[in-house]
């Protein structure tokens, strides 16, 4: 498995301490989209709900043929 997105700004702007590897559950159009690299993780961030992790703010553009 690759890398499909890196929030360089987050490393720039913060010290990590600890980082986390997880899936992502994709339905649709955007797996094409992704595989074209074609989404930004600028601004998103992740929250803990129950027992489940979720990703806000992820930015996928609709796929383009």
């Amino acid at each position: 498995m690759k890398n499909i997105a890196t929030n360089r700004k987050a490393r720039r702007d913060y010290q990590i301490m600890e980082t986390y590897e997880a899936g992502i559950e994709l339905k649709g159009m955007e797996v094409k989209s992704l595989r074209c690299k074609g989404c930004s993780i600028d601004n998103a961030f992740a929250r803990l709900e129950g027992s489940e992790v979720f990703l806000y703010s992820m930015h996928i553009p609709e796929f383009v043929k």
